[in-house]
């Protein structure tokens, strides 16, 4: 084995070793905190109170869409939501259809942000959107919640801690849309 790959090894276990040691059994983190390492607000992952937004119950902001405590969160480091084109696959949602919001400090250039996105779906979109994705490579599981379809995570621009990228939800009608597949968590409602 080359020298240098021996080095980055020896490095990467140390520092696996060192992030380990840090943490006691049973210690949990505070929430939201801040990972040094990216500058990303992580906001505490909990199930959503209401789990699927009800467009008819108020306006769909990016606000309204994730729990008051992630935009507590991202508020408070200094981060604001823009508003993005929602598609998915061959798929445009309308704007009065569902909402696509990136989440991040624009005062600074960043590639760093978080994004979280609902929408409407017709059944017959949904399939169309499914397939657009599962032809470009992107996995397919199933779960009580609905139909998950995940980028493969050779390709994600990052991963939460069961190794999933960007994912989509699909459910009855509607669709979720966030940069993990525990972010999809975050997103409670409408209104």
């Amino acid at each position: 084995m080359p020298p240098r790959i021996v080095s980055i090894t020896a490095g990467a276990a140390f520092l696996l070793a060192a992030l380990t040691a840090c943490s006691a059994p049973g210690e949990t983190a505070p929430t939201p905190t801040t990972d040094p390492a990216t500058s990303a607000p992580q906001a505490s992952v909990e199930p959503a109170a209401t789990p699927d937004p009800d467009p008819t119950s108020g306006a769909l902001t990016c606000e309204s869409m994730i729990s008051p405590g992630t935009v507590a969160a991202l508020t408070e480091a200094g981060w604001t939501a823009e508003t993005k084109d929602f598609v998915i696959g061959d798929t445009t949602i309308s704007e009065d259809e569902g909402l696509l919001c990136f989440w991040g400090d624009y005062a600074v250039a960043s590639d760093h942000g978080q994004l979280y996105g609902w929408a409407e779906l017709s059944a017959g979109a949904a399939s169309d959107a499914q397939t657009s994705l599962l032809a470009a490579g992107w996995h397919r599981e199933d779960g009580p919640e609905g139909v998950y379809i995940t980028e493969d995570p050779q390709y994600a621009m990052g991963t939460d801690d069961d190794g999933y990228g960007m994912t989509y939800l699909f459910g009855d009608g509607w669709v979720k849309l966030a940069d993990t597949k525990q972010g999809l968590l975050l997103i409670e409602g409408a209104g």
